[in-house]
């Protein structure tokens, strides 16, 4: 009988309640950013190539003015922006540019 009370107040106590400890992901720091103006009046998706392959930053809407932070590109990285229209309409390039910690970028 003393072994049943036991295993029964065992089990009792492995389903209480547990401390948990909940953190966040740390914040993603980026170096480098795009001041970009989208002055068509249709969204574009905004691109950084640094050589591999496409990354995409963000969607900028129609007549918009954005911070775009590039996480993964370090300061000094010759890169290829691009920005392609949402309708599948020729996109916009401009090649050759340095990153540093602010580039300006309008489109058209």
């Amino acid at each position: 009988m003393r072994v049943i009370v036991a295993a029964v107040l065992l089990s009792a106590a492995a389903c209480g309640p547990r401390q948990v400890e909940v953190r966040t992901a740390p914040t993603q720091t980026s170096e480098v950013a795009i001041h970009f103006t989208n002055n068509l009046s249709k969204a574009v998706n905004v691109y950084v190539n640094s050589g591999q392959s496409d990354l995409f930053v963000r969607q900028v809407g129609p007549n918009q003015v954005e911070h775009l932070p590039v996480p993964g590109i370090t300061s000094g990285t010759r890169v290829t922006l691009k920005a392609k229209p949402v309708d599948g309409t020729t996109g916009y390039e401009r090649a050759g540019v340095t990153m540093t910690e602010m580039i300006e970028w309008r489109v058209p």
